[in-house]
């Protein structure tokens, strides 16, 4: 199946431990390339996420982003540190019998003191297992949408295709036309210059015409490799090498064929070959 490397994903959850969210984004690459964005609270989660991705993905510039906002009560968690608050207590005794004053302290005075409160690290083991499970759902997502725009690639490469045998068939029923043309225009030539026709020498250069604007070897080669690039898409492994490589094929069999031309009318079905295989380039350049 062909796959695209442009796609987007996006899945959620929301439990007790607050709300998730995976952002993934794919664009087209020579390699996997893999570009992650983790809260901090979630960074372990790294390897894993690079694990799993090039597991699934083959070739493609994506971009995983994962959101994580939590609970208010997993966010709000706080806790009096017992032994440092007992000794800054001890210490504000001592102070009192030195001066020999007696201060009255609020419990909320006491609480602004740096280090009096201090926060409660929740455990995310429960957060990164969801945002694992979240991930697998995210990351098929995308595989999902990657098959379904290489779907719709295929198609337009198969159009290309039909469109090239077109083309090559108008070019195959016409060399007889362009070759009785280029007979008539040798015999005026000739009968110009020499004043009389010789059919020896008409013969001869007709040869010689013939040679260098033989274009069957083209033809058949287009058809060829029309022939081998529908075998590729049906194939289940990455092709997005193979294709672009035929592409070249392609190309060099097109510019042969104008470089041969000698009809108005065979250099325009060189272009129009020319301009269908740079179409197929394009959309083979998102291809995985």
């Amino acid at each position: 199946m062909i796959h695209s490397m442009t796609a987007f994903a996006r899945v959620e959850r929301r439990d007790e431990w607050g709300s998730l969210a995976w952002e993934l984004r794919s664009l087209n690459h020579r390699y996997l390339e893999l570009s992650l964005r983790l809260p901090e609270e979630l960074r372990p989660m790294e390897a894993l996420v690079r694990e799993r991705a090039t597991v699934l993905l083959g070739r493609g510039k994506v971009e995983c982003a994962l959101f994580y906002r939590p609970s208010s009560q997993v966010a709000g968690e706080m806790a009096v540190n017992r032994d440092f608050t007992e000794k800054l207590l001890a210490a504000v005794q001592e102070v009192e019998l030195l001066q020999g004053v007696s201060a009255s302290y609020s419990p909320m005075e006491l609480l602004r003191w740096p280090g009096v409160l201090e926060s409660v690290e929740a455990d995310m083991t429960p957060v990164i297992e969801a945002a694992t499970g979240l991930l697998d759902g995210a990351l098929e997502e995308l595989k999902q949408g990657r098959a379904r725009e290489g779907e719709k690639l295929k198609a337009l490469i198969e159009q290309r295709c039909a469109s090239i045998e077109s083309v090559v068939e108008q070019v195959k029923s016409r060399l007889p036309q362009i070759l009785a043309a280029q007979r008539e225009r040798l015999r005026s030539r000739l009968a110009e210059v020499s004043g009389e026709l010789d059919s020896g020498r008409l013969e001869q250069e007709m040869v010689i015409i013939a040679q260098k604007s033989d274009v069957d070897e083209e033809l058949d080669r287009l058809m060829a490799h029309v022939a081998e690039l529908r075998e590729v898409l049906q194939r289940e492994e990455p092709v997005g090498r193979r294709l672009d490589f035929l592409m070249q094929e392609f190309n060099r069999e097109a510019n042969t064929l104008g470089s041969k031309s000698s009809d108005a009318e065979l250099t325009r079905s060189s272009v129009e070959l020319k301009v269908l295989i740079e179409q197929m380039r394009e959309q083979i350049q998102n291809i995985e």
